[in-house]
C-alpha cells in the first residue's frame, strides 16, 4: 500500500520516490500546497474507489496518515 501511495504522491511533487517515506511531511517535506493535497486525495479517492471526507484531510500532515487511513478503508 505505501509503495503506491509513494507512486501517486511522486506524480504530484518533485521529490524522489526514493526519499518519500512515512514519515515525510506533506507540506514541508514534499512542498504539497493546500491545493496540490486536495488533487492528490482525489487521485487516492479514484485509485482506491474510496469517499475521504474534507473533515479528515486536514489531519493528513505526513505521508503514514494518509497510509494509515487508507488502509483502514
Amino acid at each position: 500500500m505505501l509503495e503506491k501511495i509513494i507512486e501517486i504522491l511522486s506524480e504530484y511533487t518533485e521529490a524522489d520516490k526514493e526519499h518519500i517515506t512515512a514519515e515525510s511531511s506533506l507540506a514541508a517535506d514534499l512542498e504539497l500546497s493546500s491545493l496540490d493535497i486536495m488533487s492528490v486525495v482525489l487521485a487516492f479517492e479514484e485509485e482506491f474507489g474510496i469517499e475521504i471526507p474534507d473533515q479528515v484531510i486536514k489531519d493528513f500532515t505526513t505521508v503514514g496518515d494518509l497510509a494509515e487511513y487508507l488502509e483502514t478503508k
